[in-house]
């Protein structure tokens, strides 16, 4: 690689660190940038569960919308898991599949590629991921272009690592907006359960069978439902008052 392109790749990835792309829009950066820095023809990028010690696809090249988020290897599998496991980068120049390491996944096209290069992704010396590039004819790493991916993946490790934070506390506070959404939605039944016990001299489970069948009957949410039986009584109440 002509080092003016080195010096562009360098730009770009000080330009990354220092925006706030999401996960998705980072690993896009990624590729985009191993496919500068190597000239493949396939980029895989992995990302750890930590929760179950796998591996997870979640962004290449050669489109794999079906397999995005599903395909998965545990921590030691396949190169790409030994990558993982050692945090080590492995350089096969041809015959990729004869590696005693090598997992075949059906219907990644990659792995009937000759050259495979894997590299880790870390973050303060913890793995976020795995980097995978392949070449369809045998093809010799350089000490360059390896040296490239290695620094492409500390220094994106860190920013993949902050948008993973990100993206994780994200979901952590729609987890409790959508809680406390339930929470208000059993206390609008329990009070409007109540108001039909009452009103119809019926049992608890009655009105809540009154209230479940009428909200399909008129396909409409139970809160709802609820809101407006609460309403109609509050008005009632009021008019009586009055």
């Amino acid at each position: 690689m002509a080092s003016s392109e080195s010096v562009s790749i360098f730009h770009r990835i000080s330009n990354i660190v220092s925006s706030d792309l999401s996960l998705d829009e980072m690993l896009g950066e990624v590729i985009g940038l191993t496919v500068q820095a190597t000239g493949c023809d396939a980029c895989l990028v992995y990302l750890i569960d930590h929760e179950s010690n796998e591996v997870v696809l979640r962004a290449s090249q050669v489109p794999h919308v079906t397999d995005l988020g599903m395909l998965r290897m545990k921590v030691g599998e396949g190169v790409t898991g030994w990558v993982a496991e050692h945090k080590s980068v492995v350089a096969l120049s041809s015959n990729a599949a004869q590696d005693a390491r090598f997992k075949r996944f059906q219907g990644l096209i990659e792995d009937t590629y000759q050259a495979f290069l894997s590299v880790p992704l870390v973050s303060g010396g913890e793995l976020i991921g795995v980097v995978n590039v392949h070449h369809r004819e045998s093809h010799e790493h350089t000490t360059e272009e390896t040296g490239i991916l290695v620094f492409i993946g500390e220094q994106l490790g860190v920013t993949i690592s902050k948008s993973l934070l990100t993206e994780e506390n994200a979901r952590l506070l729609e987890e409790t907006q959508e809680m406390k959404r339930e929470l208000q939605t059993r206390k609008l039944v329990e009070r409007a359960k109540g108001i039909l016990q009452q009103r119809h001299g019926i049992t608890e489970e009655e009105a809540y069978l009154r209230l479940r069948n009428q909200s399909r009957r008129l396909r409409r949410p139970m809160k709802e439902l609820a809101e407006a039986i609460i309403l109609s009584e509050d008005l009632n109440r009021e008019e009586q008052t009055n």
